[in-house]
């Protein structure tokens, strides 16, 4: 079994966990407590409490005993950080935005990477993600990875996703250092919707994986038939693969909301956690 030896990603030194207390951040706050471990990171573990002016009416008592509640997960999240020897600060803030209040974090501690989980106790079940995550992803100013509740990372294979933008670019580099560093199999893939997309789709795909044989790294390129999401979701998980790398959005991306939506659909539906670089 292939596993990271050391720190996967380079220059973590601080980490920034994004949690809620629901099921769904199990994944996340497991897999950023390992990342903290390897890379000797230091962990930030955040929650926020959403304000309500009908706590003003009803009295403080439901606030009281949220925040109790809340502040028991992050004391129990740093114990088992402590149990890895891994420092974890944990911030409670009150907002209501949650995703802003974990963007506003990351910035002022000026973390390297975020780890959230897919879906929150606000999850939108349609797109599988979350509204909070999304926002995130949207706006963070690092790295993020996004994690579902039963995935491990164990770097057998990774697979970038790549049409040649800048974000993509991005996302391969990214692909192709931490393969490096874990000795994974790297999948190159660029998805085409007809024969008349071959060409291209071959072109990015094959430069890629070249990138990363000239590195040291072994891989391939593949170019399957059809849209890219489902593509990237099928081999990802007909290839076991651990690991997506994806830029926020390609060619085709929505940038009113900084991210595509072939990103946003594997992000909901993969089985792997996805790791989201920006250019």
């Amino acid at each position: 079994m292939t596993t990271a030896p050391a720190c996967p990603i380079g220059k973590l030194e601080k980490l920034l966990l994004a949690t809620d207390m629901s099921d769904y951040s199990e994944g996340a706050i497991r897999e950023a407590i390992t990342f903290a471990a390897k890379c000797s990171s230091r962990l930030v573990a955040c929650m926020t409490l959403e304000t309500n002016p009908e706590f003003e009416t009803i009295g403080s008592n439901v606030f009281e005993k949220e925040e109790a509640e809340a502040t028991a997960h992050l004391e129990a999240i740093k114990a088992r950080a402590a149990k890895q020897n891994v420092l974890c600060e944990t911030v409670l803030r009150e907002s209501t935005d949650a995703a802003e209040a974990f963007v506003g974090e990351a910035v002022e501690k000026k973390v390297d990477m975020i780890v959230i989980g897919r879906r929150g106790r606000k999850g939108v079940a349609k797109a599988l993600m979350g509204e909070t995550a999304a926002k995130v992803i949207a706006h963070a100013p690092c790295k993020v990875l996004i994690v579902p509740r039963a995935a491990q990372i164990e770097y057998r294979n990774i697979l970038v996703a790549t049409d040649a933008s800048a974000h993509a670019t991005a996302a391969v580099t990214e692909a192709i250092a931490i393969a490096k560093r874990c000795g994974s199999h790297l999948i190159a893939l660029s998805a085409m919707r007809d024969e008349g997309e071959r060409a291209d789709a071959g072109k990015h795909a094959s430069a890629a994986a070249e990138a990363a044989r000239r590195e040291g790294v072994s891989a391939e390129a593949v170019t399957p038939t059809g849209r890219s999401f489902t593509a990237i979701v099928e081999t990802a998980s007909g290839r076991g693969v651990d690991l997506i790398v994806m830029g926020t959005y390609g060619k085709t991306g929505i940038k009113k909301l900084l991210m595509g939506s072939s990103t946003e659909k594997v992000i909901g539906s993969a089985g792997c956690a996805v790791l989201v670089v920006k250019a």
